[in-house]
């Protein structure tokens, strides 16, 4: 430690000692270079609607999903989730049915939780046709945030170092080639590329041979993390060339309440140094309150 502070006190003295710099742009440069840790939390299925919406209007705080996650989510600087459901103007209030939605008012809670980006590719975003999907997207970006599954790229740069998402529902359609190269073009356009998946077969904890066959040709074509749900279950993880792929991390807020396992979810962090991946941490939920998960020991 004191090695590296005694060449740090040089590198800034020969910095400020160069002609033409000016003096607090380069000590602001170097900070960066010092402090580039960067935290990245992913979790699982986020659904907003049916009993969760009516619970949460019932409480009188649109924050209420989130109450017992947040603090410790915004300790993260970028947080990554699936949304399983439309954002509708008019939503309506039930506590049954498939076909999901929420009110435009629960998108307070995802920036009060620090979810900066989610993924809308999955089998509930189309419940409302493609003015809900309009819908949902015009929300989210007034409410500054951003959604992937729609074929395009978002990038979050902090610290100098660019954080790429992409996400793609393969619930009912098997990826092509043009999913493929949506990833090798991304790749090149961001540091570390995070790549959402809808796949697998719901309440099922293992991986089909065919989504191990996917993890490794998106790995392949340039993923440096896969994120995976819709089996509603937490599942397993891989090491696929290196690259860590969580073929399901579970629920993380919704009103599958009639069994252990689906008030079960996983969130992971990753910490990110210089671009590279140093450590992971898993974090497990559970929801002992319908649609209101909290950070539970292993």
């Amino acid at each position: 430690m004191l090695i590296l502070t005694a060449a740090f006190f040089m590198l800034l003295l020969s910095v400020l000692r160069m002609p033409g710099r000016k003096p607090e742009t380069e000590i602001l440069s170097l900070t960066k270079v010092f402090n580039s840790k960067v935290e990245v939390v992913l979790v699982g299925d986020i659904m907003l609607g049916r009993s969760v919406m009516t619970r949460t209007f019932s409480a009188g705080n649109f924050n209420y999903p989130f109450l017992k996650v947040a603090e410790r989510l915004k300790e993260a600087d970028i947080v990554f989730a699936n949304l399983e459901n439309p954002i509708v103007v008019n939503c309506p209030q039930v506590d049954s049915g498939m076909k999901f939605c929420t009110s435009p008012e629960l998108v307070e809670g995802l920036r009060f939780a620090n979810i900066s980006v989610v993924t809308i590719a999955n089998n509930h975003i189309g419940n409302y046709g493609l003015t809900g999907i309009a819908e949902t997207k015009r929300f989210l970006i007034d409410y500054a945030i951003d959604y992937v599954g729609s074929g395009n790229l978002a990038v979050k740069e902090v610290k100098g170092i660019k954080f790429g998402f992409l996400g793609f529902d393969f619930t009912t359609v098997s990826p092509t080639d043009l999913d493929y190269r949506l990833v090798r073009q991304s790749e090149g356009l961001c540091d570390v590329l995070i790549v959402g998946v809808h796949w697998g077969q719901e309440y099922q904890t293992l991986p089909a041979e065919s989504q191990k066959e996917i993890a490794r040709k998106l790995v392949g074509a340039g993923a440096d993390v896969i994120s995976g749900h819709h089996p509603h279950v937490v599942g397993s993880r891989e090491e696929v060339n290196g690259k860590p792929t969580y073929y399901s991390l579970g629920n993380f807020i919704f009103d599958q309440m009639w069994s252990e396992e689906t008030k079960k979810g996983l969130a992971v962090k990753l910490t990110f140094r210089d671009g590279k991946l140093m450590a992971e941490e898993e974090l497990p939920i559970y929801m002992s309150s319908l649609g209101q998960p909290e950070f539970v020991e292993k």
